[in-house]
């Protein structure tokens, strides 16, 4: 697996396309028990080096109901974007994640960790990446529908603070599913 990260980390596929040059972010170990999917580095963690060290992050943990300790660490989380390095910016935000990354190192991460008891899909684009035809027509449906994926995968909205109108319009986000998002993780992380 070491030799596969740092194959990641190295990787220049779409240099061509990346304003600020490869950087990818991705964190993963063997006994990882949860994998985090999100959509791809922002410029504050293209800056780090540090995935979710952002305010999106804050807001995960927060619904994760972690520690940064225990977010962390790689026995718990493993955290592989759709594309591992920062797209640049578009009109309304960041550019889509670079349809590269997800077909060439995906699968190849997945087979080194044979632990991982959930998959957080956060974002239209992992949703509809991994759920293929089973993701609904929207991504409003497709988490309000989270538990027609369980327990594989758990569908999430990008915890952005671009994205507190839709917390503002779907309330029974935090307070339904944010709970058994809670629930599921205490009980991998704390078996």
């Amino acid at each position: 697996m070491q030799d596969l990260l740092h194959n990641i980390r190295n990787c220049s596929l779409c240099k061509a396309h990346l304003p600020l040059g490869p950087r990818p972010v991705v964190t993963a170990h063997q006994d990882s028990k949860i994998v985090i999917i999100g959509q791809a580095p922002g410029t504050k963690v293209h800056a780090s080096g540090i995935p979710w060290d952002d305010a999106s992050g804050k807001q995960l943990r927060k619904w994760l109901g972690v520690t940064v300790e225990e977010f962390y660490d790689e026995k718990n989380f493993a955290i592989v974007p759709m594309g591992f390095c920062y797209p640049g910016r578009g009109k309304g935000g960041d550019l889509p994640p670079r349809p590269e990354c997800a077909p060439q190192w995906h699968e190849q991460l997945m087979e080194f960790m044979p632990n991982v008891e959930l998959v957080l899909l956060i974002g239209m684009y992992a949703q509809k990446y991994y759920l293929k035809n089973d993701a609904k027509k929207t991504l409003t449906e497709t988490v309000a529908e989270y538990q027609d994926y369980l327990p594989k995968y758990f569908p999430l909205p990008h915890p952005s603070p671009r994205n507190r109108f839709w917390l503002t319009r779907n309330p029974w986000f935090e307070g339904e599913v944010v709970s058994q998002l809670q629930k599921s993780i205490k009980t991998i992380l704390n078996p």
